[in-house]
This record gives C-alpha cells, structure tokens and sequence, in this order.
C-alpha cells in the first residue's frame, strides 16, 4: 500500500469492541499522518471517532437501508464512490465478509481480523484447559493494518487532553472540585455485572470519604431507575445516565481520574481517552484479550480463582459454567474500594 492509500475499516458492534479500535487507529494515524481512512460502524458511534486525525465516520444503517445482502450491496456501491484503496475488516463476521468480498472482486487489497477462536476454545474449556494470556484485541486489529503492509506500533501510545466540560455537563455535576470517580456497574450478561447489593457497598465506602465526587453511569430506563436510587441514599454521588448523550459523556469520562466499570463498554471509552480504570471480572478474564488498553494486570479485579478454576468459562459472558453463577461474590467489596482508594 501507498502512504497516500485510502483504507476502508469495518467494525460494525458492539459498542466494547468499537470503542477498542480508537487507540488502534490513533495509532496508526500518527504513524501514518498521510493515509486516509474511513470508519463504517453503527450512526450513534460516530463520537468515538471525533478526535482522530485523518479519519472520516460513514454510518451503516444495518438495521434500515443497509440490511440484508442486498443492503450491504447499496452500502459498497455507496462507498465505492470515496475511491477506497484497501479494506481493513475489523470484525469478520458475514455481514463484513460480504461487505469485504464486494471490494475484494473490485481488485482491492483486503485484510481481516483472526479471532484466534481455537485459542480461546482453549482457554474456555472445562477439560484440559490452557490458562494462558492470549493476544489482546487491540494487538488482533493492528495485524490486520500490518498485513495491509502497514507498519503500526501500539505499546507507547497518545491519549487526548482532558475535553472541555460543557455547560450543559456543568448544570449536571457542578465544577470539579474533588476527585472524580465513575462507577458503570453494568453489563450486557449479569454474568459480568457485580451484584448491586454489593456495588451498594462498595459506593457507601467511597461515600465516605473526603474530597471524593462518585459519577454513576449506564444506559435504559431500568439501569437509570436503579442508579438514581442508589445516588439518592450517598453524599457526593450523581447518576448521570440518561442525562447526556454519548458525545457529552465521553467529554465527562476524559475528566474523571478513575473508573470503575465492568468487562463493559464503559471500560473501553475510559481507557482510550487515557483514564486509569479498574476492572471486576466475574466468569471472564483479562486473559482472553478483551482489557481495556494500556491498563495494568493490577487494576483487573478477579474471583476467587482457586474456588472456580474453570474461569474464563466463556469469552462474552453468554455462557455459565455450571455451580458458577455467584462467582462475583466472592469479591468483597472492601478490595474494590481499596484499589480505587489507593
């Protein structure tokens, strides 16, 4: 490829593994100022992408005009037009196979993600299985730049400066005058969610506290109901779910000092605009390659691994190991206060 090139990258959900291609792609875009690139994934992703250099956002209406086979081939006749150079298949899945294949039969150079799904069948298994830390995701989509022939170093990475707080952020959580700390106690599978009795705990000894402000995050009407509850009964600790958009709550998270999130999305936008970020692991593991970027092994808060050996016993949460369905609560909440604490 030309440094002049023009790369297509497909990555098309979830919102976890889209936030994991920013620090790819910043990245790659200060390595390589002069390449073009244009990013498909789903329209309310688009403020991910905002602050990177050279990158251009197209939304993929998979659910609308873009659905279907037929769908995806109005998607390539409509990106066909930007004079795309080479495609970069984030996700290999068979709506981008097909997406990919399209520019493939057009003469174009296209790479694509090795999932290392052996690899992770290994480490799942309940029989003979091999506990190993397997290739981070961030690693598996800077391969696929380099097998573009790229080069792309992601070990000492930029992050962005702090973002201005809106006014509209402001009327929420007032001037920053304390030490912020977010809190996203949920996940897609409650296999990956610490219980909120727990999480309750955990809250009530960061409420007290000096000079600590707690920022609750999260996402549909049941997940708000119960963090304004829970920010009701603490001093000094705020929901903000369902009060701003996603643009606005990244310029919030890029002023938080920590957070705390679950093997969720939450974890991701924190760590790619730099925060340091605590992790609770429940039926995953940091080994299967989905930590957040440029996190220390430390600040992965794990189970009693002696008491449920066969963890990770899935690589999304979608699947419990049987007798494994409370591991997190052999996690107490005192060592969760005292990492964010210390």
């Amino acid at each position: 490829m030309t440094k002049n090139s023009h790369l297509l990258v497909i990555r098309l959900s979830a919102m976890g593994d889209v936030a994991m291609t920013v620090p790819v792609l910043r990245a790659f875009t200060e390595q390589n100022p002069t390449v073009k690139i244009t990013v498909v994934s789903k329209p309310f992703l688009k403020p991910l992408f905002d602050d990177l250099k050279n990158v251009t956002f197209y939304a993929a209406d998979v659910s609308g005009k873009h659905k279907g086979f037929f769908g995806i081939y109005k998607l390539y006749k409509e990106l066909k037009l930007l004079n795309i150079d080479a495609v970069a298949d984030l996700h290999n899945v068979l709506r981008s196979k097909i997406l990919r294949t399209f520019f493939g039969l057009s003469f174009k150079k296209v790479a694509f993600i090795d999932k290392g799904r052996s690899e992770k069948r290994a480490l799942t298994a309940t029989k003979n299985k091999v506990f190993k830390q397997l290739k981070t995701t961030h690693e598996r989509y800077a391969d696929v730049f380099r097998n573009l022939g790229f080069t792309l170093d992601i070990s000492k990475p930029k992050f962005p400066k702090k973002l201005d707080l809106t006014s509209e952020i402001l009327k929420i959580t007032g001037e920053k005058k304390a030490t912020w700390i977010g809190i996203a106690p949920f996940a897609q599978y409650a296999s990956k969610m610490y219980p909120i009795d727990l999480m309750e705990q955990v809250i009530e000894k960061l409420a007290t506290q000096e000079n600590i402000k707690i920022l609750l995050f999260g996402g549909g009407q049941k997940e708000i109901d119960i963090l304004e509850k829970l920010a009701s009964k603490y001093n000094n600790t705020l929901n903000v779910a369902g009060k701003i958009k996603l643009a606005q709550e990244l310029i919030l998270i890029s002023n938080l000092d920590k957070m705390l999130s679950m093997d969720s999305g939450n974890a991701h936008f924190a760590a790619m605009l730099g925060i340091k970020t605590f992790t609770v692991w429940g039926i995953t593991h940091p080994f299967t390659g989905f930590a957040p970027f440029n996190q220390p092994m430390e600040n992965a808060i794990l189970p009693d691994l002696e008491k449920y050996p066969n963890i990770p016993c899935s690589i999304y949460g979608n699947k419990v190991c049987e007798g494994y369905d409370d591991v997190m609560r052999s996690i107490e909440p005192q060592e969760i206060a005292n990492k964010l604490l210390n």
